[in-house]
């Protein structure tokens, strides 16, 4: 195949679908980044640095289950019926994984605290922060299915209601609950909370009223003989192989980046404070891109399943040239905007000094990184999760663990290069891969 033509049409689909994701995957970041400025703007930083560190422990355990979100966009988008009954098997294991997550954590949370490296003054905020954050974990799985089902309908306005309002509710009750009423870590946590479950409620009331033929499919689907997903067993080993593989993948993903907040930690409550402001404007970056990986993957499925060379290769060039410009105008913001930036997040002269003594690696990094999260995006649609399992623990154990271990006597710097290599890694893994499938013409199964 040739992947040197521009269509039109296609970079028109591929905006259209992108740019709500866009809007409702910054709001995901930004809900952190206000929790993160408002924590950075009281009288310590031991606040920010257990809210830090049990964030980063939620962010593991619950997007280490992000396969709910990512496989099932991949199997609905390839769908020839709708998707419907897939749907409904990512909610009956999202519920049944949220409530393993619950039973297996709770004893654990003191034990987590000091696994992350936290302080003694910021470990009891970490573990209050967690011991509420639990407590929605399953509607927040059940949210990844319903997200991921409206991506692979090629539906990005209903993420864009469903995480916009729940985040910004998310952000008026963090002012009512940290500010307001003083409650810290504890404020944050409930916040959260709240919004989870608005998200899921919001997400139903989508289903019923925007869309009403997926909601009645829903209910025909339940009353069915021929459907019973609880005995039906082939389709959930699809799901399952699928969802393994990213699972894997994910976890690797999230093992990194909360090695990387130990690691902070271990340097002191201001080194911890400052990659944790860096970290929140990262993943504001890469949700950002993300928004366009999340088209590839509903408009690639499309390709797949229609068994269609023209439209992959025409979704792949549009979408990648989209993406590059957008990382290109990111970086810019980053250099340009860096005082500005790092005041909104705190004021506190330590942290900052912290801050601006990495801050480069940060602007480095969104060109380096839109690859992986557009060959993500490719590789979901298309059903390869293997391959995507397969990169990440290269780049990981091979590549992130072992340059963290010869750069330890960099400090701060060395797990920065660390994370680096960590990415650009992952970039050429999936280019490697992108490459084979393109040279040998075997993306769409004959």
């Amino acid at each position: 195949m040739k992947y040197l033509t521009i269509d039109t049409r296609s970079m028109r689909r591929v905006w259209n679908l992108a740019w709500p994701m866009i809007l409702s995957n910054i709001s995901v970041p930004l809900l952190g980044a206000v929790d993160t400025a408002i924590l950075g703007h009281l009288s310590s930083a031991v606040y920010l640095s257990g809210v830090a560190i049990g964030a980063s422990v939620m962010t593991m355990l619950l997007w280490a289950f992000g396969f709910l979100r990512m496989g099932t966009t991949g199997v609905v988008a390839r769908s020839q019926d709708g998707g419907v009954e897939w749907l409904l098997r990512a909610i009956l294991l999202a519920i049944a994984l949220g409530a393993l997550l619950q039973i297996i954590t709770y004893p654990l949370l003191d034990n987590i605290a000091g696994w992350m490296n936290a302080s003694s003054a910021a470990s009891p905020h970490a573990v209050a922060y967690l011991q509420i954050r639990l407590i929605s974990a399953p509607l927040a799985l059940v949210n990844f299915a319903i997200l991921g089902f409206f991506i692979g309908r090629q539906d990005s306005r209903a993420p864009l209601y469903i995480l916009l309002a729940a985040n910004i509710l998310n952000i008026l009750l963090d002012f009512l609950f940290i500010l307001g009423l003083g409650l810290g870590a504890k404020g944050a946590a409930i916040a959260t909370v709240c919004a989870d479950t608005f998200a899921l409620l919001m997400g139903l009331f989508l289903l019923k009223r925007v869309n009403p033929k997926i909601w009645i499919a829903l209910k025909k689907c339940l009353q069915t003989p021929q459907f019973q997903p609880w005995i039906e067993w082939k389709p959930w080993f699809e799901l399952l192989q699928i969802n393994t593989d990213l699972f894997i993948r994910t976890c690797l993903l999230l093992l990194t980046f909360t090695f990387f907040t130990a690691q902070g930690a271990a340097q002191g409550d201001s080194t911890l404070a400052a990659n944790a402001i860096l970290l929140q404007l990262l993943m504001m970056t890469s949700y950002a891109l993300d928004g366009f990986a999340h088209a590839t993957e509903a408009l690639v499925g499309e390709s797949i399943g229609k068994k269609s060379k023209k439209l992959f290769q025409e979704v792949v060039n549009a979408a990648g040239i989209w993406a590059l410009g957008s990382a290109l105008f990111i970086t810019l913001l980053l250099i340009f905007c860096q005082p500005i930036i790092i005041k909104l997040f705190t004021d506190l002269s330590s942290v900052i000094q912290q801050v601006n003594n990495v801050y480069w690696w940060l602007c480095a990094l969104p060109l380096l990184a839109v690859w992986s999260y557009q060959l993500d995006g490719v590789f979901i649609g298309a059903g390869k999760s293997r391959q995507m399992r397969n990169t990440m623990f290269i780049a990981t154990i091979l590549i992130f663990f072992p340059s963290w271990w010869l750069t330890r006597d960099w400090g701060n710097h060395g797990i920065w290069f660390s994370l680096f290599l960590w990415i650009g890694a992952r970039s050429l893994g999936l280019l490697a891969y992108f490459r084979y499938y393109t040279v040998t013409d075997t993306w769409i199964k004959k």
